[in-house]
């Protein structure tokens, strides 16, 4: 083999069905990955095959073929693949011919929230989903504890530091003028996703918010799909997320 046909460590992982690749840069980086015995930098190359370790546990073949799940996550569930404290994650809720497959979540919702949940083995998959620099939007709708007041909506475009971290929404809609609690309605777009992101900067703000729901990742849209549903997306349809 030549040089040419190394690949990132990071990728190699990803591409095994372990984790996403931001995660993979994590473990890196936190020293829980070995290559030949020594233990992994970033930016490190590797050929397939190459004996790695991740957390001392030997890192298995890639997954013979990908397999990708639309998921209606309810409130309450944990995106997460074990839950120290025996909390219910979202892998609990799917078929047990499934759970075969070492699978992980692209892009995760924080326990109280719900909505359109990617589940994968597919590391590049999972990859494009997760990294700001490919620009693929995320639609949130979210209800507030008070009325909005329409002044901030500039104040969540610029952004703020919080906690931090700089947060930001790529596009903020209010809700159209129907019913009592309208004022208390949203829409908000991110192109990332950091750490419960909405819900710090809209605290960052002095609101609370009561539900976030999570509607459309890139051009994949939450319809007609219980709470605690799946379906497997077709190749085409992973694709079109891909590429959105």
């Amino acid at each position: 083999m030549t040089q040419t046909s190394e690949q990132r460590i990071q990728k190699i992982i990803a591409q095994s069905g372990l984790c996403s690749r931001r995660e993979a840069e994590r473990l890196i980086d936190a020293g829980e990955v070995r290559v030949n015995g020594k233990v992994a930098t970033l930016g490190l190359k590797a050929l397939p095959g190459t004996p790695i370790f991740v957390k001392n546990k030997p890192l298995m073949a890639q997954a013979s073929e990908n397999l990708t799940i639309l998921m209606h996550k309810p409130k309450g569930v944990l995106c997460t693949n074990g839950d120290p404290h025996g909390g219910k994650t979202v892998f609990d809720l799917l078929p047990k011919s499934l759970l075969n497959t070492r699978l992980y979540c692209a892009g995760r919702l924080d326990k109280d929230s719900e909505g359109l949940l990617i589940i994968t083995n597919d590391g590049d998959l999972a990859h494009s989903i997760t990294h700001p620099s490919t620009q693929i939007v995320k639609r949130y709708r979210v209800r507030l504890n008070k009325d909005f007041n329409p002044a901030d909506k500039a104040k969540l475009l610029e952004g703020t530091h919080f906690e931090g971290d700089f947060l930001k929404a790529e596009k903020v809609i209010l809700a159209p003028e129907e019913g009592e609690d309208h004022r208390k309605r949203l829409e908000i777009h991110l192109h990332h996703g950091k750490k419960r992101e909405i819900r710090r900067l809209l605290e960052a703000h002095r609101y609370f918010v009561k539900k976030l729901v999570r509607i459309q990742i890139g051009g994949l849209v939450l319809k007609n799909l219980p709470k605690g549903g799946i379906r497997i997306l077709s190749k085409a349809e992973v694709e079109r997320l891909r590429t959105s």
